[in-house]
């Protein structure tokens, strides 16, 4: 039996997919992290013609709107690199504690790290019709509102409510 109930199925649709940092670690509130993930999912979108429809970086984990025919192999690419990055980060800048949370919540099958920044998998939801992606959208966006961060969308910096609003953000989406 798999480990998790969420798949990977027909690769013409868009998926919302979610990545959490392990134990729940607020990563993301450092601004050089938070920039390790916007370059690489501008590179998924600009190297690997992932249609990214919209994002959002909270304190420990990320949700995304992304369509490709390999989607599964480009966020497992994903995950790789910006692991390895943050980890080099971590250690070049002495972030000792981070990265004994990192060894430390590791779980035994990853046996090519010392170090673990994701939990598995990112629980893909396939979203069948317009309406689905836009309800979907509107949850990633408002998704710093319900945890208090803002009062509005458009205010949290690492998001595409931006870009939905007809306003620049940080990364271009291809909007719905």
């Amino acid at each position: 039996m798999g480990r998790s109930r969420y798949k990977f199925h027909e690769n013409y649709y868009p998926y919302f997919v979610t990545s959490s940092i392990v134990g729940g670690l607020p990563l993301f509130m450092n601004p050089a992290l938070t920039d390790i993930i916007l370059k690489a999912m501008s590179y998924m979108q600009e190297k690997n013609k992932v249609i990214l429809n919209a994002y959002v970086i909270m304190p420990n984990h990320i949700h995304m709107i992304a369509e490709h025919s390999r989607l599964p192999v480009m966020l497992r690419r994903f995950k790789s690199y910006t692991a390895r990055s943050i980890i080099d980060y971590l250690e070049s800048h002495d972030k000792q504690w981070y990265i004994a949370q990192l060894k430390s919540r590791k779980i035994r099958n990853h046996r090519d790290s010392t170090h673990q920044v994701w939990q598995e998998g990112v629980h893909p939801k396939q979203l069948f019709t317009r309406e689905m992606a836009m309800q979907k959208a509107e949850y990633i966006h408002y998704n710093p509102v319900t945890a208090g961060f803002v009062d509005s969308p458009t205010q949290w910096r690492c998001s595409s409510a931006r870009n939905y609003a007809g306003k620049e953000g940080l990364i271009p989406v291809h909007l719905f």
